[in-house]
């Protein structure tokens, strides 16, 4: 990837931006990328300092490991320097808990917005919220030896980091709750044929794939590619009627833009 100047860079994250592109990298290869309440709040920060030109976030992962998951350390009785341990939080309010994943849900939430498109270039394991941040996203190229995993009930834990909703969207209900309840590994083959990978290329190839697909993207105009994914976001809320009546409205703003006519 290009080397440009870091807009973000702290605990774990960094952000750069090129124009339109930007591109968000886990960037602690030495514990493979293992998430932590600080990177989570990094995250939720990149999201927020998106100039407004960026169009495409591109997710990717410095090393052999795209996110091992949650830091381990997380369950000890220190915890992390300077954060509650999830053992501390366990023992605070019903309120007090709901609003602490509620903040760390932030960081997995943003990559949706309407006026981007997130793309996870995934490689290597992709372990619980490993593989939650790549579902928070739009689109996910992987590698061929990607690993996802979702180890949270394993541990006697639930999926919490908004990852149940696209992962029963894109693969159904029978086959994530397999993949949940048993903490299998899905490869490579199995996520490009079930919908959870768009492309799936040569390790090697990873980053030309992402910068392909970040390019096609760029290539309709923005208010068009707006309009269109929050029409697709919708269809998975609406009847078929209602989309249809959708589908009008959206096209009759592009018209009239096109035209130049006011509303």
């Amino acid at each position: 990837m290009a080397s440009l100047d870091p807009v973000l860079d702290k605990d774990g994250v960094r952000l750069t931006v090129d124009d339109a592109i930007a591109t968000v990298t886990l960037t602690n290869p030495t514990k493979r990328n293992a998430q932590s309440p600080a990177l989570w709040r990094a995250l939720t920060q990149a999201g927020r300092s998106l100039p407004g030109s960026v169009r495409v976030v591109v997710l990717r992962a410095e090393g052999k490991s795209f996110s091992a998951g949650l830091d381990r350390q997380a369950f000890t009785p220190e915890g992390f320097d300077g954060e509650p341990s999830f053992i501390d939080l366990a023992r605070g309010s019903d309120a007090e808990l709901d609003a602490t994943i509620a903040e760390y849900q932030e960081a997995f939430t943003w990559w949706r917005r309407s006026d981007i498109v997130s793309i996870a270039a995934v490689q290597g394991h992709a372990i619980g919220a490993g593989f939650q941040l790549a579902l928070a996203c739009d689109l996910r190229v992987v590698a061929d030896d990607v690993q996802f995993a979702m180890r949270e009930t394993s541990l006697g834990l639930v999926p919490d980091l908004t990852g149940t909703h696209p992962l029963v969207s894109l693969v159904g209900y029978a086959r994530a709750l397999e993949i949940c309840a048993t903490g299998r590994f899905v490869s490579a083959e199995e996520a490009e044929r079930t919908g959870l990978a768009n492309i799936a290329v040569p390790v090697e190839q990873l980053d030309d794939a992402v910068r392909d697909l970040a390019a096609a993207l760029l290539a309709a105009p923005r208010d068009a590619a707006i309009e269109t994914k929050a029409l697709l976001r919708g269809a998975q809320e609406r009847s078929y009627e209602e989309q249809r009546v959708a589908e009008r409205a959206a096209q009759a703003r592009r018209l009239r833009d096109l035209a130049g006519v006011g509303d």
